[in-house]
């Protein structure tokens, strides 16, 4: 009954998000790819936010019906069927009434199994399609056939660009690169390494005597440099979200310098590698909102570039819907924990293979613990650090992992305010 419910709820959503798209006529820029989706739509908003009159996808509502509330400007009910009933009626409020509705939507769309890009591309085009990454083992993979199964459906909003529409993509991503030919609009590339329409370039890590706060780099366009500081955080995926952004602004007619200074004031989302103060002169890097193979490696890389610290501890937990590739992800994840990090914390029965990777890649035995749940790892990490540490916590996001920080964060107090999933229908999740 549960589930006809929803159907039902998410059929007359849909409904009411394509009469209102149909009256208000916004510009839709719709974001894909399996690695940094939330980032770069925080991005892109930040960009455009001074500029233009725009609307963001909340959180990470891009789902089948996070896509609708977002277009309408709804809240998720969660399991309440008065609100959602209520959403409903205040839906169509909207419809008929709304007089301030954003000239720009930006919306982050993702799938969990095959057929879910095409039921929205079925009533949604976009103006604007940003594809991120897509890393040769995505996030999901576990409910497709394969790899490329993956790919297909997520280009499949690419494919529904209006005929005016444009295509920006990232230029370092091979598997991108060969799906370019199929898409006749205009196309438009980001990126860090290769040459790119917009390239982000000569990043580096801001700090404050021995503490990271954040990072610096530049934006690249022909002849024009924009430099961006981001408070804070770390990670080249911050690099290669401001970079699309701004491809986006221009794309937009935003002025490149203004897109800049909108970007300076991005705070980017709680659990992607947000710095946070830890016990005993610790730092955090938090990374817990979710983790893939991709996104894991992408983070041990971060660790590995901050410098400055006694000890470099990865707590890595299980990284889910990776289904017959799971066992070897997981152990090329620990042997790229071995390169950069001087202990290794696993959580979870498949995290057991990250350890084993990092063992067989070099790590020493007596540097690597191992832990079934993030409740004891982390009381055992509280005793466990030491002044100078930099502790790296990456899981997906059954796992909880933020529980972990919890426990080791300087301030608990502020554990709402600093860390993902701290609303009561979360916490009420075992």
């Amino acid at each position: 009954m549960k589930d006809v419910f929803k159907k039902i709820i998410t059929a007359l959503l849909i409904q009411e998000a394509k009469l209102l798209l149909r009256r208000r006529k916004p510009t839709i820029i719709a974001i894909t790819g399996s690695v940094g989706k939330t980032t770069a739509k925080d991005a892109i908003y930040a960009a455009i936010k001074n500029s233009v009159s725009a609307r963001k996808s909340e959180k990470s509502f891009n789902s089948e019906i996070g896509v609708p509330l977002t277009i309408l400007g709804l809240q998720n009910a969660w399991s309440n069927p008065l609100l959602w009933t209520k959403n409903l009626f205040d839906g169509l409020l909207v419809i008929l009434f709304s007089k301030d509705y954003p000239d720009v939507l930006v919306l982050e769309t993702g799938i969990d199994r095959p057929g879910d890009m095409g039921k929205l591309t079925s009533w949604l085009k976009p103006d604007i399609v940003v594809i991120t990454r897509f890393p040769n083992v995505p996030v999901h993979v576990e409910f497709f056939s394969t790899p490329e199964a993956v790919v297909a459906e997520k280009m499949k909003l690419a494919f529904a660009l209006k005929p005016e529409g444009t295509l920006i993509y990232n230029q370092d991503d091979p598997i991108i690169e060969a799906q370019l030919p199929q898409v006749r609009q205009t196309q438009i590339s980001f990126g860090r390494y290769l040459e790119a329409d917009f390239k982000g370039t000569n990043d580096r890590i801001v700090y404050d005597a021995d503490t990271a706060l954040g990072v610096t780099f530049a934006i690249k366009h022909l002849s024009e440099l924009h430099q961006v500081t981001l408070q804070g955080t770390v990670g080249s995926h911050q690099v290669y979200a401001c970079a699309a952004a701004m491809a986006v602004a221009s794309t937009l007619g935003v002025d490149h310098h203004a897109a800049a200074l909108g970007l300076c004031e991005l705070r980017t989302p709680n659990g992607r590698l947000r710095l946070i103060p830890g016990i005993k002169a610790s730092m955090i890097l938090d990374d817990t909102y979710n983790a893939s193979p991709a996104a894991a490696e992408m983070a041990l890389q971060t660790l590995g570039e901050v410098k400055y610290a006694k000890r470099k501890i990865a707590v890595i937990g299980d990284m889910l819907e990776l289904g017959r590739f799971s066992s070897e992800e997981h152990e090329r994840v620990g042997a790229h924990a071995a390169k950069v990090a001087t202990h290794l914390v696993t959580v979870g029965v498949r995290a057991q293979k990250i350890a084993e990777g990092a063992l067989e890649a070099g790590l020493s035995e007596k540097n690597i613990f191992q832990y079934d749940d993030v409740a004891r790892a982390g009381r055992e990490l509280q005793a466990f650090l030491e002044p100078g540490d930099i502790v790296l916590v990456k899981a997906s996001q059954g796992i909880r992992a933020e529980r972990i920080v919890e426990e080791i964060m300087a301030h608990p107090d502020a554990a709402e305010e600093l860390l993902v999933r701290q609303d009561e229908n979360w916490k009420r999740k075992k």
